[in-house]
């Protein structure tokens, strides 16, 4: 089966951005107010999507993908005309007359890629920075997210200009294919294996890229936290979504005095949160897909079950499980491990998490418990990460004022609010140079001024 081609759709979206249409601020507040009036008039249906692709309750839904898609393009209109205003800088004094500006211009026909664990904030917020950087886009949404794919392709085609923006379907023939096209910029949320192979597609023709990756976000509990709020937080940013967010809690390292207390604190919370059975509970989701849920449970053997460790293949179901005596070298804290299992070990000292952090792959997050915050700050001082938190975890993307993105293995380049908008424009430097004053010094032979200026200095003497 060859592959499909995908050049006239970009052919078609390159011709419009080259007609200009897409660079002033009333087309780009159109597209945004598309955008807000897709997500808000058809809520029902996107909700419907991810109920039946991941079981995700209502309130997750619009926490995560359907209300924060219209906050996101809301954000964008209100801040618009100031992104787009020419910023002022220095002019040196030895230039003048004349004044420098900084404008930010668009890239041009862009890919973005999305990923099924959060379908539509994967794919509409990088859309909302686009259509604010006066792009237009092909959104390619994970095959895998099978309901919210199709909701996306409909809804596209009724809301937009295909010109401007068009949902292309399917698996790997169509990413490859859309890959081999020609772009001015490639967005890409996904995992660092399939990360290195959009770089490296990407590389072929110099194509700009931000890569949203994923990694094993560190959780850091010290022995002066809240251990009960330490707790709430972290279940909830494990179990949100079966566990399956990018920047949830990946492991827990904890100080050997507290790590009977806060695993107890968690099981309350578990309890708290999803009822004596999780099963049963509406607001807990599900394994994406079979493979994932083969893969989750060949990690459980990895510790002891301290919490949770049921499971059901016919409903994809993995309890919110808690694994202790964890060794480091275990299965589980090879991959990341995206689902409802929170392996926690023991760490005696700052000295040792520093090491811990700094001897693997940087991470996507970096989450400090510690109501002493100079062991947060010494922390923070001496590793890396594409974000950090403290005294929370997970909910920080949430924040459109904060730049959202990774650092080496778990990414590259930053978006969210003006991040996103700076991401998908070219910061375009202008010279304004007046020529009422030309002077000839500037000019050859240079060894004429050199004569003048030593014999007027001579004279000047």
């Amino acid at each position: 089966m060859s592959s499909p081609d995908y050049s006239t759709l970009v052919n078609s979206q390159r011709e419009y951005f080259v007609s200009g249409c897409t660079r002033s601020s009333s087309w780009r507040k159109a597209q945004l107010e598309t955008l807000k009036a897709m997500f808000t008039e058809n809520r029902e249906e996107l909700c419907g999507a991810l109920w039946k692709d991941l079981r995700r309750n209502v309130v997750d839904a619009d926490l995560m993908d359907v209300a924060y898609i219209v906050k996101e393009a809301n954000y964008a209109l209100e801040h618009l005309d100031k992104w787009l205003a020419p910023e002022k800088v220095h002019m040196p004094l030895v230039f003048e007359p004349g004044h420098v500006r900084v404008r930010r211009d668009p890239l041009g026909v862009t890919l973005i890629i999305g990923a099924w664990n959060e379908p539509f904030m994967l794919l509409f917020g990088p859309l909302a920075a686009a259509l604010a950087g006066g792009n237009t886009a092909v959104l390619k949404p994970s095959e895998l997210a099978v309901a919210c794919s199709a909701a996306a392709a409909k809804l596209v085609a009724k809301y937009f200009d295909p010109r401007a923006v068009v949902v292309v379907e399917g698996a790997v023939p169509e990413t490859t294919a859309l890959l081999a096209q020609n772009w001015d910029f490639i967005f890409f949320t996904g995992s660092p294996g399939i990360g290195k192979i959009i770089h490296q597609a990407a590389a072929r023709t110099l194509t700009p890229c931000v890569l949203e990756l994923g990694g094993k976000n560190p959780t850091i509990v010290h022995s002066s936290a809240n251990l009960a709020v330490a707790a709430r937080r972290i279940a909830y940013g494990r179990y949100l979504n079966s566990g399956q967010i990018c920047t949830a809690p990946d492991h827990v390292l904890v100080w050997p005095e507290v790590k009977a207390s806060l695993v107890a604190h968690l099981k309350e919370a578990i309890h708290e949160f999803y009822g004596d059975d999780p099963k049963l509970s509406p607001d807990y989701g599900r394994v994406i897909d079979r493979k994932n849920f083969v893969r989750l449970t060949g990690l459980l053997g990895s510790g002891r079950v301290a919490v949770g460790g049921v499971t059901d293949v016919d409903e994809l179901y993995i309890a919110p499980t808690v694994l202790v005596d964890v060794p480091p070298d275990s299965p589980i804290m090879r991959e990341e491990v995206f689902g409802p299992i929170l392996p926690v070990l023991e760490i005696g000292s700052v000295e040792a998490v520093i090491q811990w952090i700094n001897s693997r792959p940087s991470p996507l997050g970096l989450y400090i418990f510690a109501e002493d915050l100079d062991v947060a700050e010494r922390i923070l001082d001496t590793t890396e990460s594409g974000d950090a938190v403290v005294n929370d975890c997970t909910i920080h993307p949430l924040i459109p004022e904060l730049p959202f993105g990774g650092v080496g293995n778990s990414g590259m380049g930053k978006y969210h609010g003006r991040w996103g908008f700076e991401a998908f424009t070219n910061a375009r430097g202008v010279m304004y140079h007046g020529t009422n004053i030309d002077p000839a010094v500037r000019y050859p032979p240079f060894a004429r001024h050199t004569f003048e200026r030593r014999l007027e200095a001579k004279l000047m003497s």
